[in-house]
This record gives C-alpha cells, structure tokens and sequence, in this order.
C-alpha cells in the first residue's frame, strides 16, 4: 500500500512542478513549508486511520482523522490561498 501511495504523491509533486515551471510561477518559502506540513501530516493521518482500523480501534481511527486530518487539511487549504491570492495581485 506505501509503495502505492509514495507513486501517487510523486507523481503530484511531479506534475505540480511541472505545472509551475510551465506556466512560469513560484511559491514563497512560506508557502512551501505549509503545503509540505500539511502533506506530511496527511500522509501520517492516512497511516494512523488504517492501522488504528486494521487493530479494530474505529474510535482511535475517527479521533487521527479529526485530531491529525483535519489540521493537514487546513494547512493544505492555507497554503493554497496565499499562492493563489498572491498570483491573482500580479
């Protein structure tokens, strides 16, 4: 399943990047870091909600998604806003 899910997220990263590059824009340093934090704790929430199932914990499952989900979903968002926010000042 990991390996399944580590060619999906570079293949996101890939075609973001190369989104970029082709329509000749660039994030922040800040911007960065917020995305990258909230795919990190997406990926760690993802982890978490399937062991906690595969161990018949279904109410530590549904605390990761609200605990740790919720959050990475925030930043996602956050981090999305500024650049998009910023792009459409210049």
């Amino acid at each position: 399943m990991w390996f399944v899910i580590g060619l999906i997220v570079g293949g996101l990263i890939l075609g973001f990047l190369w989104l970029m590059n082709r329509h000749n824009f660039s994030l922040k340093w800040y911007e960065w870091l917020i995305g990258l934090a909230g795919v990190v704790l997406l990926l760690f929430t993802i982890q978490n909600f399937f062991g906690s199932l595969a161990e018949i914990e279904s109410k530590a499952a549904s605390m990761f998604l609200l605990v740790t989900g919720l959050p990475s979903l925030i930043f996602l968002a956050l981090a999305w806003q500024l650049a998009s926010r910023r792009l459409k000042k210049t």
